[in-house]
């Protein structure tokens, strides 16, 4: 099978709710209570408007009855005067609630959609390593856009058309009992269809929309992988699992269809078998003189007025199961507890106790030369325990025991076989994930005291793989502070070295660098996001392999600017070449998820065989450590 060809993970909230529709779509209240009373007005409007069209079955029975019966043409031109001046009224009501209901319903999906934007960037990185990008992508343009269009159409006119039905239904009861009870027989078997229907359709509805984001995730990957997929010739395999995804929403929406298709038939057949069966009877009626022609009119006109309220029953039905399905997903990513919930009460602490070989992470996790874990400066780890939040519950923790202490103003390199766990010790530090046990401090205080902004304020992080917006050179470079000013930019690009080449640019600093800024070499974007993370001159700065896509010559001249940069903060920076080592005071030897040896790049290189086979290309090229859990995107690196 290609690689390729596998469907898109979904989120484990997937599955179909299993309350009402009507309590999805309560939830979306405090949205529209914003607007309540435009759209309060807008449904009154729109039921007077409604109630409007069984007036003119009493108007056309009051022109059978007199003027006609009593060949008075003068009658009938003022009852038509009558039926003219009622459809005009009926056709500006409902104008009039399409433009009450427009700019507020716009205005609540704009501020769902806010919502929505903002609570994913608040959302942990846990969070998006188990969600595909195409179903949060789906979240915020096709479920907002069936909301909006459900709070526009199918509420109001649910209201609209119960309330035709009901005053519909009294005028029938009134003019001819027996007939009315007549028409009335279908109500209780589409009663009992429609919440069979209503079950169904929901199902499917929910199934369609969760396979719109597995779609959307497909071609967000195609496109942002295009390279790949054109290098490596991969096109028809995809082109293929493309294929099978549409085929399969394709299916969906036919079954959504047919069950629309039975619910709409039955809704149409039984009403119309109802009121045929009453124009029988009726007319039987006319004949024996116990009913006069004007009321059978106006009856059959008011049955016939009614058709669209109740043949709309189904559709109606069908966009709101949608709807509340819509709103489930919605609420569930606004409903996905936030990391911050569990700051007050910070992971378990290592005592001494914790190194003699009891718990999970059994064996030395201390080295000679790791510093006095207890000192308040600079970054500590005390006793450091990760593991993912999708691991096995069996598997051993990623990272076990790690004790390690930087000094303030102290430079110290990450050194470890692929997969030892280097970035995902860097990533804690930010706090993109928290540590399952043990504590980190900066500068005395505890990471896990400190809020997600207050660390961020402190901590600035440049990742192995650079990340660049669709914007200019000068707003990516500046997102790595607050307020900063176009003298830190011309030094933060100076220190990485990207001064030239950005000032070749078409508009220098200021030209838009594309989405992902591929318009750029590998090494340019390395060297734009080293600046982001040394613009805002933060205390602590983590380098995850920051010089790893430049060229020899290019990356000499980095290493210089950057050792300035270093004099003036605590660093820890994740190396795996000579060249970056050197830049550091000492060198931590990362294996097997524990701080195996600290030292001098010379004193390891001397005394720790597997540190000098790292560096001399000569040792294992990855660790024997637990490896990263298939769904995540980060690696154990």
């Amino acid at each position: 099978m290609d690689a390729t060809a596998s469907t898109p993970a979904r989120p484990p909230s997937s599955e179909p709710p299993r309350h009402s529709a009507v309590r999805s779509l309560l939830r979306l209240w405090p949205f529209v209570r914003p607007v309540r009373a435009r759209l309060f007005t807008a449904a009154a409007v729109a039921v007077i408007a409604s109630c409007i069209s069984l007036v003119i079955p009493l108007v056309l029975k009051w022109i059978v009855d007199g003027p006609v019966a009593a060949g008075a043409p003068g009658g009938v031109w003022l009852g038509g005067v009558f039926l003219l001046l009622l459809g005009v009224a009926e056709a500006g009501l409902f104008g009039l609630r399409r433009w009450l209901v427009a700019r507020p319903l716009a205005g609540v999906e704009a501020a769902m959609r806010e919502r929505l934007y903002a609570r994913l960037q608040r959302l942990p990185v846990s969070f998006h390593d188990r969600w595909a990008s195409g179903q949060l992508l789906s979240r915020a343009t096709t479920d907002l856009q069936l909301l909006r269009m459900f709070l526009a159409f199918p509420l109001t006119f649910l209201l609209v058309n119960g309330a035709t039905i009901l005053v519909g239904c009294a005028i029938l009861l009134t003019q001819r009992f027996s007939l009315g009870l007549l028409l009335l027989a279908p109500v209780v078997p589409l009663m009992i269809l429609c919440s069979v229907f209503e079950a169904k359709y929901a199902l499917a509805a929910r199934r369609a929309l969760d396979q719109v984001g597995d779609l959307t995730t497909v071609i967000e990957e195609s496109v942002l992988g295009i390279r790949i997929v054109k290098g490596f010739g991969r096109h028809r395999s995809q082109a293929r699992m493309f294929r099978r995804l549409t085929h399969e929403l394709r299916t969906t929406e036919l079954r959504k269809a047919r069950l629309l298709a039975v619910i709409w038939g039955f809704i149409t057949l039984l009403p119309e078998l109802a009121i045929g069966a009453a124009l029988v009877l009726g007319t039987v009626q006319v004949a024996d003189g116990a009913l006069s022609a004007g009321t059978l009119v106006a009856f059959l006109s008011t049955a016939l007025a009614l058709r669209w309220p109740v043949d709309s029953i189904g559709f109606l039905l069908a966009m709101s199961n949608e709807a509340a399905m819509a709103t489930d997903r919605y609420f569930e990513v606004l409903d996905a507890p936030l990391a911050e919930a569990s700051d007050p009460s910070p992971g378990p602490r290592a005592t001494d106790d914790d190194t003699d070989g009891a718990g999970p992470c059994s064996g030395s996790g201390l080295c000679s030369g790791s510093g006095d874990s207890g000192s308040s400066g600079g970054l500590v780890f005390s006793g450091v325990e990760f593991r993912y939040p999708d691991a096995p519950r069996d598997a051993p923790p990623t990272l076990c025991g790690v004790d390690l202490r930087i000094a303030s103003g102290e430079t110290m390199a990450l050194v470890g076989a692929t997969g030892s766990g280097k970035t995902t010790l860097t990533a804690l530090v930010p706090r993109l994930y928290d540590p399952t046990g043990g504590r980190i401090t900066l500068d005395g205080l505890d990471l896990a005291a400190l809020s997600r902004d207050e660390v961020r304020g402190l901590v600035s992080v440049a990742f192995e793989e650079p990340t660049l917006f669709s914007a200019t050179v000068a707003e990516n470079v500046l997102m790595g502070g607050e307020d900063l000013q176009e003298d830190d930019l011309r030094r933060a690009l100076a220190v990485a070295q990207a001064d030239g080449f950005v000032s070749a640019l078409p508009e220098g600093p200021h030209t838009q660098v594309g989405e992902q800024g591929m318009s750029l070499s590998g090494g340019q974007r390395q060297r734009l996001a080293l600046a982001r993370a040394v613009a805002g001159r933060p205390r602590f700065l983590i380098l995850d392999d920051p010089l790893s896509a430049l060229d020899v010559h290019t990356e000499a001249l980095v290493e210089a600017a950057l050792r300035q940069v270093l004099a003036t903060t605590t660093a820890l920076i994740v190396a795996h070449r000579p060249s970056t080592v050197l830049l550091a005071d000492r060198v931590a030897l990362l294996s097997g998820g524990r701080i195996a040896a600290v030292g001098t790049h010379h004193q390891l290189l001397r005394d720790n065989a597997e540190y000098a086979g790292l560096m001399s290309g000569t040792g294992p090229v990855t660790a024997g450590s637990v490896p990263r859990p298939r769904g995540t995107t980060g690696g154990t690196r």
